[in-house]
C-alpha cells in the first residue's frame, strides 16, 4: 500500500510496531521510486500513541487526506480454546486499535473543517470464519462502526469504507499449516491466491476523491470470488467435516 500511494503521487506516513520493518520499506520505496516516506514506530492499542501519530502527520505533511487501517493479527485455534489473553490481544488489535485511529483522525478533520476518508481492512467474513472467531468478531465490528459513522460523519465530509481480502499470498499465511494455506488457494474459483497489489489498488480506489467520491459505508471484497464458493478452514478441517471417503 505504501509503494502504491506514494506511486501515485501521495506523500506516506506508515506505521507499526517494529521499527526495523518500517525503515525497510522507507529505503525501498527511496531505492525503486526515488520518494521518501515518513514512518514512526507505535503500537495502535496505545490511544496516546495514536493521537501523536496523527498529530506528527499533520505536522510533517500540514495535512492528512486518508487514513488506512491495515494493522491486525490473529491466529487459528478452536474458539472453545482461546485463552483471554488471546482474544484480548486480537480484539485489542483488531477492533479497538481500528478505532482509536479512525477516531483520531476524525477529530482532526473536524476540528480543521477538512474532509478525510478512511479505508479499513477487514475480512470475508458473510458465513463466519470457523478457528478465527476471535477475528470475525473483531473485524465484523469494524464493518458494523464503519457503516454508523459513514452516516455520523457524513457531514463532516469524512468517507469510511472497508476492503474485505481473501486468501492473498503475503508472510501471514505462515501462521497456517502448509495444507491449510494449500485449501486456502484452491477454495477460490479463481484458483490462485490475490496479492498485495490487488489489496493495495482496491485501498486507492475506494480512498481517491477521483474514484470513490460516491462511495462511503461500503465494503468491497477482494477475495477471487470466495464468498461464493469454497469453505474456510485455516487452520486445516476437522476430521468432522471431511466428506466420506477422504
Amino acid at each position: 500500500m505504501a509503494y502504491c500511494f506514494t506511486r501515485l503521487g501521495a506523500n506516506v506516513m506508515v506505521c507499526g510496531r517494529r521499527a526495523e520493518k518500517l525503515e525497510e520499506t522507507a529505503a525501498g520505496i527511496r531505492e525503486r521510486l526515488g520518494r521518501d516516506v515518513a514512518c514512526r514506530a507505535m503500537t495502535i492499542r496505545d490511544p496516546e500513541q495514536v493521537a501523536q501519530l496523527v498529530a506528527e502527520t499533520w505536522d510533517c505533511f500540514g495535512a492528512l487526506d486518508h487514513l488506512v487501517n491495515n494493522g491486525g493479527g490473529q491466529y487459528p485455534q478452536a474458539a472453545i480454546d482461546f485463552s483471554p489473553k488471546g482474544w484480548n490481544a486480537v480484539i485489542d488489535t483488531n477492533l479497538s486499535g481500528t478505532w482509536y485511529m479512525m477516531q483520531a483522525a476524525a477529530r482532526q478533520w473536524r476540528d480543521r473543517g477538512r474532509p478525510g476518508s478512511i479505508v479499513n481492512i477487514v475480512a470475508v467474513m458473510n458465513r463466519g470464519i470457523p478457528q478465527l472467531a476471535h477475528t470475525c468478531a473483531a473485524r465484523a465490528g469494524v464493518v458494523h462502526l464503519s457503516r454508523t459513522v459513514a452516516v455520523e460523519w457524513a457531514p463532516l465530509g469524512i468517507r469510511v469504507n472497508c476492503v474485505a481480502p481473501g486468501p492473498i499470498a503475503t508472510d501471514g499465511l505462515n501462521v497456517y499449516p502448509r495444507a491449510a494455506a494449500e485449501a486456502l488457494r484452491d477454495s477460490t474459483p479463481l484458483k490462485r491466491f490475490g496479492t498485495a497489489l490487488d489489496v493495495a489498488q482496491a485501498v486507492a480506489y475506494l480512498a481517491s476523491p477521483q474514484t470513490g467520491s460516491f462511495v462511503t459505508g461500503e465494503v468491497l471484497a477482494v477475495d477471487g470470488g470466495r464468498q461464493q464458493w469454497g469453505e474456510d478452514w485455516p487452520g486445516g478441517r476437522p476430521d468432522y467435516f471431511r466428506p466420506p471417503g477422504r
